[in-house]
C-alpha cells in the first residue's frame, strides 16, 4: 500500500471510529466492528495479481454476472484509470431462468445494472456474507416489477439471488470493502444472461426477453470500448449509457424512468466506438445464424444453474441452464470453497436445450461417503432491512462499516439476530445441535467449538479431492482479530 492510500483508511478509519464514539459505542457498534468475517484480509495472493496488474489495493472495482456461463468477475481499475479483469469466481448457485425478474416470489435472480453502496453490504448475513442487489432499480419499478432482497452471498443456496460459496463471498467482500476505504461510493453490478457475444445472440435469437437483452448489450458495449464503469440512466421505460449535456446546454439533465427523455447527447468518441463494435457483432451474428446456429429453447424444469466445478462434486448434479465459458474455470482441480450439505442442484431439463440436439449427460460426481447427517434443510432466501436512503455518504458508512484494532481482543462479541431471515421455516443445520429456546442466540451456522476462519479461495491448481456434499460443515466463526468492519 502506498503513502496516499495509507493516509486515506487512516483518515477514514479515525472518522469512522470518531462516529461512533458521538454514536454512543452501543453493543452492537462494538460487535461489528470487531466482525470477524467481515474484516478477512485480502488473500496476500490476490494482492500479488494486483501489483502486477498496476491496480492500488483501494482502487475502485466493478462487478459481472453471467448466467449461463455461470461467472461472476470482479473487474477493478488499474492506475492508468481503466477497469481491467482480476478475477473470475465460478458461481455455485442461481436461480430461476435467463431473463430478468418479474415480480416477488418468480425465484428470477435479476439482470440489468444496480448500484451497490456500504448501506447494501451486510456482514451479519445468515448465508455468511452479502450485499444487496440493489433490485428493483428505476427501471424495474417503472415497469412494475416488484421482489425485495436479491442478494450476492455465499451458502450455495438460491431462490432469486446469486450465491457464491462462504469462501468465495469472503473475497468478494473483501474486495468491496477496501474500495469502499479507498474513496468509491459505490460499485456498479452489471448482470446479464449470458456473455454478450454474437454466438450467443445467434443462439437465443428468438427469446422474448431479446429486446431487453440488447437495452442492456448497449451498457455493456460502453463499457468493453471505453474500460470505463458506464453512467447509467433511465428514461422512458428503457437504460440510458453515458448522458452528457448536448453542447451549449445550460439546464442540467434531468432523467424519470417513467418520463420522457431529456434532450441528452453522449460523446462521439464512445458513440463512434460503440457503432463500431455493434456492427461488427451485427455481421458476425448473422454470419453464425446462415451458417445454422440452433436456436436455444425455452426450457421447463430447470430452476437456474449451477456451475460445472461445483455440479462435478454433487451426486446426481446437472449445471441445469450453465454451460462452461473460455474453459479456464473448468479446469481447475478443486472446488473454490466448501459445497454445503444442503445445497440443492437445478433439476434436470424436460425439454432438449437446443433444437435437435440431444440432452447433455449429468456430469458424474466424485466418489464420496453418504452424509452421515438428517436430511438436507429447505433452501434459504437472503434478507435485509433496506437503509435510509437520505444520509451521506460518509453516515452510512460510519454505520455499515466498523472499527475495530488487531490488538484489542481475540474473540468478538456474537452477533446479534442475523439481518437476513428464512422465507419459511426450516430446522436447523446439522451442527447446530443444540435445542431451540427463546433467548437470542448466535446465527445456526456457527457451532459451540468455533475453528478458525475458513482460508481463501485457492488460487492455483491442487490435488483433486473427493468433496461433496457433507464432507465439511461450513461454521462461520466469530472470533478474529478485526480492523475494519461493515454493518447492516
Amino acid at each position: 500500500m502506498d503513502n496516499r492510500s495509507l493516509v486515506r483508511a487512516l483518515a477514514t478509519s479515525a472518522a469512522l471510529a470518531a462516529g461512533l464514539v458521538l454514536a454512543g459505542c452501543k453493543g452492537d457498534d462494538l460487535s461489528l466492528a470487531n466482525n470477524a468475517k467481515a474484516n478477512q484480509p485480502v488473500p496476500p495472493k490476490l494482492i500479488a495479481d494486483m501489483t502486477a496488474k498496476n491496480m492500488d489495493l483501494q482502487s475502485p472495482i466493478l462487478v459481472r454476472l453471467y448466467k449461463q456461463e455461470a461467472e461472476l468477475e470482479i473487474w477493478k481499475q488499474d492506475r492508468a484509470g481503466r477497469f481491467a479483469l482480476l478475477k473470475s469466481y465460478p458461481i455455485c448457485r442461481w436461480s430461476g431462468d435467463l431473463g430478468p425478474k418479474i415480480r416477488e416470489g418468480d425465484r428470477q435472480a435479476p439482470e440489468g445494472f444496480y448500484s451497490i453502496s456500504p448501506a447494501q453490504m451486510n456482514p451479519q448475513s445468515a448465508y455468511y456474507l452479502a450485499f444487496n442487489t440493489g433490485y428493483p432499480n428505476a427501471f424495474d419499478k417503472a415497469l412494475g416489477r416488484t421482489g425485495s432482497q436479491l442478494m450476492v452471498h455465499g451458502d450455495c443456496s438460491s431462490r432469486g439471488c446469486y450465491a457464491m460459496t462462504d469462501e468465495q463471498i469472503a473475497e468478494i467482500y473483501s474486495l468491496g470493502r477496501e474500495s469502499f476505504f479507498g474513496g468509491q461510493k459505490s460499485f456498479q453490478l452489471q448482470a446479464y444472461p449470458f456473455k454478450m457475444t454474437p454466438a450467443n445472440m445467434a443462439k437465443h435469437r428468438n427469446n422474448p426477453n431479446m429486446p431487453f437483452w440488447k437495452m442492456i448489450k448497449d451498457g455493456n458495449d460502453h463499457f468493453e470500448v471505453t474500460r470505463q464503469e458506464p453512467k447509467v440512466d433511465f428514461c422512458e421505460k428503457k437504460y440510458v449509457f453515458d448522458a452528457i449535456k448536448k453542447p451549449g446546454a445550460t439546464r442540467d439533465l434531468v432523467f424519470d424512468a417513467s418520463a420522457k427523455c431529456p434532450d441528452y447527447a453522449v460523446s462521439d468518441e464512445i458513440v463512434d466506438a460503440v457503432r463500431e463494435k455493434q456492427a461488427t457483432d451485427i455481421a458476425e451474428t448473422a454470419r453464425l445464424i446462415a451458417k445454422g446456429t440452433p436456436v436455444a429453447r425455452i426450457n421447463t424444469g430447470i430452476d437456474g444453474g449451477m456451475h460445472r466445478v461445483f455440479a462435478a462434486r454433487v451426486p446426481e448434479a446437472t449445471t441445469g441452464l450453465s454451460e462452461a465459458g473460455d474453459g479456464s474455470l473448468s479446469l481447475m482441480a478443486r472446488a473454490p470453497g466448501t459445497i454445503p450439505s444442503h445445497v440443492n442442484p437445478p433439476k434436470a431439463p424436460s425439454e432438449n436445450l437446443l433444437m435437435g440436439t440431444p440432452e447433455p449427460p449429468k456430469l458424474a460426481a466424485a466418489p464420496a461417503p453418504a452424509p452421515a447427517q438428517a436430511a438436507p434443510a429447505p433452501t434459504r432466501v437472503a434478507n435485509a432491512a433496506p437503509a435510509a436512503e437520505n444520509d451521506g455518504w460518509f453516515s452510512n458508512l460510519k454505520r455499515k462499516v466498523g472499527f475495530g484494532s488487531a490488538a484489542d481482543a481475540t474473540a468478538s462479541t456474537p452477533p446479534s439476530k442475523p439481518k437476513e431471515v428464512a422465507k419459511r421455516p426450516e430446522p436447523p443445520r446439522p451442527e447446530a445441535s443444540a435445542p431451540k429456546t427463546t433467548a437470542p442466540k448466535p446465527d445456526t451456522k456457527q457451532a459451540a467449538s468455533r475453528p478458525p476462519l475458513k482460508p481463501s479461495v485457492p488460487d492455483t491448481p491442487a490435488p483433486a479431492v473427493n468433496q461433496v456434499a457433507g464432507s465439511a460443515p461450513i461454521v462461520p466463526p466469530n472470533s478474529f482479530d478485526s480492523r475494519f468492519g461493515a454493518v447492516r
